[in-house]
């Protein structure tokens, strides 16, 4: 399974309101239904009644830390890339 972060807000008129993120896990892809409703149900899980009204603003991946790499730094030591030239504006008249 994925490990994804979800970020919700509530509506402005909702009686409690909550803005943040949550981490849950999934099996199925980013962005696709299922993914959206674990989220879902993850979040009421979380924080019950409350967070009937809230929505999902957007899902992502969580991305690997420096724990998840034993503390070890990674160096990159590719060359820079070439600065991309601009094309030239050709005068049409």
């Amino acid at each position: 399974m994925q490990t994804y972060v979800a970020h919700y807000r509530s509506p402005a008129a909702a009686d409690v309101r909550g803005t943040g993120l949550f981490e849950f896990e999934s099996e199925s892809r980013a962005g696709t239904k299922g993914n959206l409703r674990d989220a879902r149900l993850k979040m009421l899980e979380l924080y019950g009644k409350d967070a009937v009204s809230w929505n999902i603003d957007r899902v992502e991946r969580k991305r690997a830390t420096a724990a998840a790499s034993d503390g070890q730094l990674e160096l990159d030591f590719r060359p820079p890339k070439p600065e991309r030239k601009r094309a030239k504006r050709k005068e049409w008249w």
